[in-house]
């Protein structure tokens, strides 16, 4: 299982700006280990965002995103307090979510 998100959000005037880090491999299923065999492929396959009960961001991730990828996007019309819960599958079937608030 993959390491904890950290969820980042905070209003800048009217505007929330989340930035999320996802602790995870993201292995692409090209490279190989030491002994020459490949690794297989372990990455997020879609992810969504929640804020303030609203979905902001339903997305597909495929391999070409980096390992513990940080994603960050500006939401309008959030309100301090708001819960903020992310979620993603991965493509062996992992999941997480997680939750913060605005402040």
């Amino acid at each position: 299982m993959a390491d904890p998100m950290k969820i980042r959000a905070q209003m800048k005037g009217d505007v929330a700006e989340i930035r999320i880090l996802m602790g995870h491999a993201m292995e692409t299923g090209q490279r190989k280990d030491a002994a020459g065999k490949p690794i297989p492929a372990h990455f997020i396959q879609s992810m969504t965002v929640d804020v303030g009960g609203k979905r902001v961001v339903d997305g597909q991730i495929g391999t070409s995103v980096s390992r513990n990828p940080v994603f960050g996007f500006k939401v309008k019309g959030a309100k301090a307090g708001d819960k903020v819960v992310v979620s993603w599958v991965d493509n062996k079937g992992d999941k997480r979510t997680d939750e913060a608030a605005v402040a």
